[in-house]
């Protein structure tokens, strides 16, 4: 089976998505840098939270730009699977640091909460101005490759949830100018770390299955197990691992005990025939498959190693 195709494509997409987040880094870091000094001196801790998840953003967004650009190095004898897990390595980073600024940014809240502070209310409604607007143009930049790449969703999400950290800013600002309601500045921060969390959650958990090589959600090892077995001259398949590489590789690898001692000839076109039904069925491209015949090993499906 040839699992190339398209190669020339892929290159010019990958480097097109390299300089979508590239441009977001820049907006970030304007964003950042706006933030931080309007937060201190306007007082508002809405601003200074929305400047720290900024600035974990653009972190994020240079671990992802970094992985993006790994990822397309060849493999090597030192590296035989070159850099393909450096964009899963990159979304775990991500998702982890979106957690950790969540959870400093609650206690932060709690010990506004405890005491509320006067805020510069114009400052704050055109720097959240200015955060929408970046963060909308980064989100839309990123938005079409968010939906194939997890290292990609993993940047977006952290770019959406500014733009929404940004509007709740705007909105607080509004209320503090005209109504002089102070302690909404503290609420929006809990709101915002509370959807960060929500957020980072289901990335945190996808990319920690694939690190820790766990069978992907849409592969049925014991469905597969019985129709592989179902093939003319196989009489076992066990010892089965199933895994994913990264988002665009689903492994296989097994061992099949055959009824005769056939030749290798023979065991080329079951091993296609496998092949080719594993792809078209779970999207599974590539398979390694050890044959065996009267060989005295477990037979169990899954064995430990």
């Amino acid at each position: 089976m040839d699992h190339h195709n398209g190669h020339n494509h892929s290159h010019h997409h990958n480097d097109l998505k390299g300089r979508n987040l590239f441009i977001s880094i820049l907006l970030n870091i304007l964003i950042t840098a706006s933030q931080v000094v309007g937060g201190i001196v306007s007082g508002s801790l809405a601003l200074l939270s929305d400047a720290l998840h900024n600035f974990s953003d653009v972190l994020s967004l240079i671990v992802s730009y970094i992985a993006n650009k790994l990822a397309k190095k060849k493999a090597s004898a030192h590296r035989t699977f070159g850099y393909k897990r450096a964009e899963i390595l990159a979304a775990f980073i991500n998702a982890s640091t979106l957690i950790i600024v969540a959870i400093l940014l609650i206690i932060e809240a709690i010990k506004r909460f405890q005491n509320p502070e006067e805020i510069e209310s114009n400052l704050v409604i055109w720097l959240s101005l200015l955060g929408i607007v970046a963060n909308g143009l980064s989100v839309l930049l990123l938005k079409k490759d968010s939906e194939a790449n997890m290292n990609m969703r993993s940047a977006y999400l952290h770019l959406l949830t500014d733009m929404m950290a940004s509007v709740a800013v705007l909105i607080g600002g509004l209320l503090m100018k005209f109504y002089q309601i102070y302690w909404v500045d503290s609420a929006l921060t809990l709101a915002i770390a509370i959807y960060l969390i929500w957020m980072g959650y289901d990335l945190l958990k996808d990319s920690t299955k694939v690190l820790m090589l766990f069978t992907p959600d849409s592969v049925p090892i014991k469905q597969i197990v019985k129709e592989i077995n179902a093939f003319e001259k196989i009489k076992n398949v066990h010892h089965v691992h199933v895994w994913q590489l990264n988002e665009e590789e689903i492994h296989l690898e097994a061992h099949i005990d055959f009824n005769e001692d056939i030749t290798l000839s023979q065991f080329d076109v079951i091993l296609r025939e496998i092949e080719e039904f594993v792809f078209k069925q779970y999207y599974i491209n590539h398979v390694n498959i050890q044959p065996e015949f009267r060989k005295d090993d477990v037979k169990d499906v899954i064995v430990q190693d």
